[in-house]
C-alpha cells in the first residue's frame, strides 16, 4: 500500500466482492421415474428409488450469494432479506411437499440434481445479491451442486 492508502493496481473506492452461504432444511418426497422409461427400465435406473409410494428425505440447502461488499453495512446482502426471499420461494414450495406433484417436475425426473438446478433458478431471482452456487445435501452420504457458469473476464 502507498502512504495514500491506496493499493497498486486498485483504486480506493473499488469495493471487494464477497460469498454468503446459508443454510436452509427441508423435508420433502420424491419418486424417481421416467415417463420415457419401461417399468423394467424405471427399475433398473432407479432402482428402490422408483418405489411406487415413494421415499423421502430430510433435505439441507447450501445457498451462496456473492456480490460486492457494501461500505456502509459491510454486508454481501440483508441476511433478513434472503431469509425471507428463502421461505417464501423454496420452503413454502417444497417443505413437506412431494416433489413430483409439482409444476417444476412435470416434465423432468425428480432427482435431487434437477432439485438443485431448480432451486438455482429460483435464487436467481433474489434481488440482494447473485447466486453463484447451490449445494444440496439428500443424505450424509449424497450431495449435489449446481453453479454460476464460468465467465472469462
Amino acid at each position: 500500500m502507498s502512504m495514500t492508502g491506496e493499493s497498486h493496481g486498485n483504486p480506493p473506492s473499488a469495493a471487494p466482492k464477497a460469498y454468503l452461504s446459508r443454510r436452509y432444511r427441508l423435508s420433502a418426497s420424491h419418486r424417481l421415474h421416467s415417463e420415457a422409461y419401461t417399468a423394467d427400465q424405471n427399475r433398473a435406473t432407479y432402482g428402490k428409488c422408483n418405489n411406487p409410494h415413494g421415499h423421502g428425505h430430510n433435505y439441507v440447502v447450501e445457498v451462496t450469494v456473492g456480490g460486492l461488499v457494501d461500505r456502509e453495512t459491510g454486508m454481501v446482502c440483508d441476511l433478513g432479506e434472503l431469509d425471507a426471499f428463502a421461505q417464501t420461494n423454496l420452503l413454502r414450495q417444497f417443505d413437506h411437499m412431494n416433489l413430483n406433484t409439482l409444476d417444476a417436475f412435470r416434465d423432468v425426473v425428480s432427482t435431487t440434481e434437477n432439485f438443485t438446478i431448480e432451486v438455482f433458478r429460483i435464487f436467481e431471482r433474489f434481488p440482494g445479491a447473485k447466486v453463484t452456487r447451490v449445494r444440496i445435501e439428500e443424505t450424509s452420504n449424497n450431495a449435489f451442486e449446481f453453479a454460476e457458469p464460468f465467465q472469462k473476464g
